[in-house]
């Protein structure tokens, strides 16, 4: 069936619309700049670090940040659904199954110390021993 010419250009500004919507939704949450600014406008540096959970492991299971910087840490599986709990900063997040995708959480590293995370969901015999910490110096 063929659309009347007029008809069709109706039909073509919606779908390039929706296109465009898709794109900007799409964008948003990529990496951004890697410094920050505090309440007091002074500037706060950005530590990016990959974490791979799998087979009862964390890679890398220690990581260390200076005080006073911003800890982004993209989580990934290399194989089945895993968690990632922090009780002191509050953070419990799911991470992905190996190919569903990764999430981020930010840990403010504001004080000197030794602050321990751990796998929040069961997967497996192993569970219990997957952990790691993170180093503020």
């Amino acid at each position: 069936m063929l659309m009347k010419p007029h008809r069709w250009k109706y039909q073509v500004l919606p779908a390039t619309l929706t296109i465009i919507l898709l794109l900007v939704v799409l964008s948003y949450g990529q990496e951004g700049p890697t410094q920050s600014s505090n309440k007091s406008g002074q500037s706060r540096e950005i530590q990016k670090v990959s974490v791979v959970a799998e087979r009862f492991n964390f890679t890398p299971s220690k990581i260390k940040v200076k005080e006073g910087t911003l800890l982004e840490i993209t989580l990934t599986s290399d194989d089945t659904f895993h968690g990632f709990r922090m009780p002191s900063a509050k953070i419990n997040q799911v991470i992905p199954a190996r190919g569903r995708g990764s999430v981020k959480v930010v840990f403010d590293a504001k004080e000197k110390g030794s602050y321990a995370f751990e796998c929040s969901r069961p997967c497996g015999a192993g569970h219990t021993m997957m952990r790691g910490v993170i180093i503020v110096e």
